[in-house]
């Protein structure tokens, strides 16, 4: 039998019928057999998923060129932090970073770049693909010395440390929708039991927060129908939006409030395993990632709460074609040298920015705060079609 669910049955047989949250924690970040914990290749095209930077080096490369241009827009201040969640392999840092130096050394020079990894897994990755820029200090993971100035606290699965001096950019690709989420029906709040050796799920009436939630950001579902509840997402984003000034920007997939009550988006909990999606996160504990779709009307509500502005929510299409329009995206196309090698780029971004490929599946919101709101308005990712 799989050793994460023997672990898991344990802690029902304790504790009994645990939430769907506890389950999906466990699953996901367990410490030693959780999916994200295991040394295992679950990264890229051979493993299970592939994120926008397996793709090609110019998403990175186009995110720097944002990042330099929000830097700017700050008024080109003496330190500026780039904090990304969720890093994982570390190979969007890299080409951010990388890209950087070779192309905005001002930025550059002022730049530290903190990264923030719950896998120690994962963090020893991390320090293999920036071994340069942690050895001069540019980087820097949560295990290589970040500085007294953070007051940590444990959040949900992930250590967070508000940022409280510099000006800074929170950066988030495809991690809001890793976090626990407890699942609801008109039956009430999903527990996970388990009987004769299968896990069986039961309800238990909602509580007043699950309930508030849904009337706040969500639907309160029809019968036969689910939704999630993300509750650590907003105490997560509440902390990583805490910034003095600067920006926060999230890329993932997910849905507004609106687009719920127009029917859609009820019950998006799923399964991944080597490419392949699931509707059953039971069948192979901490050997499939799980994810949820990401709710942008409550991730936007907790970045006001925190002075933030969040700008209207668009599409990766339309933020990284805003990007790179202005050069017509030389960023990727820069070490080409044959007809060939053109070609292959342009189907890789064509796959980014494309409803054919990503571009259309994956939402970008941008919060800032401490920035004149006619200069954000400005930015280029935000301003595809415009010029």
């Amino acid at each position: 039998m799989n050793e994460l669910r023997r672990k898991i049955e344990a802690e029902i047989l304790e504790r009994g019928p645990i939430p769907f949250s506890r389950y999906m924690e466990m699953c996901l970040y367990d410490p030693q057999l959780g999916y994200y914990s295991q040394n295992a290749a679950q990264f890229g095209k051979a493993g299970d998923f592939y994120t926008s930077s397996d793709v090609h080096a110019v998403f990175g490369r186009l995110l720097a060129r944002q990042f330099e241009e929000m830097w700017r827009i700050l008024g080109s201040p003496e330190r500026i932090v780039i904090r990304e969640l969720g890093p994982g392999r570390g190979l969007f840092a890299q080409d951010v970073l990388d890209w950087s130096e070779k192309k905005f050394p001002d930025f550059f020079r002022v730049l530290r770049y903190e990264l923030v990894e719950q896998s120690a897994a994962l963090r020893a990755r991390l320090e293999e693909t920036l071994k340069r820029h942690i050895e001069s200090g540019k980087a820097v993971s949560e295990t290589s010395g970040a500085e007294a100035r953070y007051s940590r606290r444990q959040v949900g699965t992930t250590e967070v440390a508000p940022i409280q001096r510099f000006h800074t950019i929170v950066f988030a690709n495809e991690f809001f929708d890793a976090m626990p989420v407890e699942i609801v029906s008109d039956e009430g709040s999903l527990r996970i039991d388990t009987r004769n050796g299968r896990f069986v799920e039961t309800w238990v009436p909602s509580s007043a927060e699950e309930l508030e939630f849904l009337d706040r950001y969500s639907i309160h579902p029809e019968p036969g129908e689910r939704a999630e509840v993300s509750r650590q997402t907003l105490m997560q984003m509440n902390k990583d939006a805490t910034i003095e000034s600067g920006f926060v920007v999230v890329i993932d997939y997910g849905y507004t409030r609106e687009e719920q009550l127009a029917g859609r988006h009820r019950g998006t909990v799923k399964a991944i395993r080597q490419h392949s999606v699931s509707a059953n996160p039971y069948e192979a504990p901490g050997e499939q990632d799980i994810t949820a779709d990401v709710n942008f009307t409550a991730l936007a509500a907790v970045a006001e709460k925190q002075g933030l502005h969040a700008q209207k929510l668009i599409t990766q299409s339309q933020f990284l074609m805003g990007i790179g329009e202005a050069n017509q995206f030389a960023d990727a196309f820069e070490e080409c040298r044959l007809p060939q090698e053109r070609a292959k780029v342009a189907l890789q971004l064509k796959h980014l920015v494309t409803p054919a490929g990503v571009g259309e599946s994956f939402h970008v919101l941008v919060a800032s705060k401490g920035v004149d709101a006619e200069k954000v308005s400005g930015l280029s990712g935000l301003g595809f079609g415009r010029r």
